[in-house]
């Protein structure tokens, strides 16, 4: 995905959020509420849900985003911060990052 200077600036999930409509069209599209979209926003990142496989959001995002992006390019640009512990889903161990 090329970014543009102003895009740099923004995180990785407000971008795909408004790429696909916005908060509401967003929750709809991932089947989650409102308030869950303005949680990743706020926070700049995805739930810890979509690192274990338990949620598939940024593959419904991405086929919602007329190919603006990828599920990988958000994954890759919307992890959890790299203080926060993380599992494994094939080891189900906790590891700092």
């Amino acid at each position: 995905m090329a970014l543009t200077e102003e895009a740099v600036s923004m995180s990785a999930v407000r971008i795909a959020v408004e790429k696909v409509g916005g908060v509401t069209s967003c929750a709809r599209i991932c089947q989650v509420t409102p308030p869950a979209v303005r949680k990743w926003l706020h926070r700049g990142r995805l739930p810890r849900t979509e690192y274990t496989g338990e949620t598939q959001h940024a593959k419904r995002m991405a086929a919602a985003s007329d190919g603006a992006f990828t599920a990988e390019w958000l994954l890759e640009n919307a992890g959890p911060a790299a203080s926060e512990p993380q599992v494994t889903p094939t080891e189900g161990a906790v590891t700092s990052a």
